[in-house]
């Protein structure tokens, strides 16, 4: 199967996005925890990450609040929940990891919740940046805690207009 890749400038810095012929893959900060790195097997082509790309243009536009693409990020079972959880997260909004633990039907599982939660590789389309430690601190994110701070305050700006 072939992985299609495109950079994209945004406000939080360069953004690494890739898909397959299922769906995104992966938006990765270039300046992030994890460094993205290409696979020379990829495929630079923005032609099937267009709608992704226009998507997230609207987002940092603060044009659209909720991504509608179809997404295929690879992870266990327990991963796959807890990032189908984060998309359920209001935009604007935030919750704990205690929270989402609890939602899930686990209310012991808040540290693996944050593992699942650090190791989502769709940030920004899957909302990872709106969870944050119990006690109301930013915590944890592999694009940095200066975007994730960012992307909470543009979020809470745009839901009140």
């Amino acid at each position: 199967m072939q992985t299609y890749y495109t950079w994209i400038d945004s406000p939080t810095g360069q953004l690494l996005l890739t898909a397959s012929d299922s769906g995104i893959t992966q938006l990765l900060f270039a300046e992030g925890r994890h460094r993205p790195e290409v696979d020379p097997a990829w495929r630079a082509s923005e032609d099937p990450l267009r709608e992704a790309v226009s998507q997230l243009k609207a987002f940092f536009g603060g044009e659209l609040r909720d991504f509608d693409l179809p997404l295929s990020p690879e992870g266990t079972s327990f991963q796959r929940r807890v990032w189908a959880a984060l998309q359920e997260i209001p935009y604007g909004q935030t919750t704990s990891y205690g929270a989402l633990a609890t939602r899930l039907g686990n209310p012991a599982a808040s540290r693996a919740v944050g593992l699942a939660n650090g190791s989502n590789p769709i940030s920004i389309i899957i909302p990872c940046h709106r969870v944050i430690g119990s006690n109301g601190r930013l915590v944890g994110y592999g694009g940095g805690l200066p975007n994730k701070r960012w992307l909470l305050e543009f979020e809470r700006f745009n839901a009140m207009r």
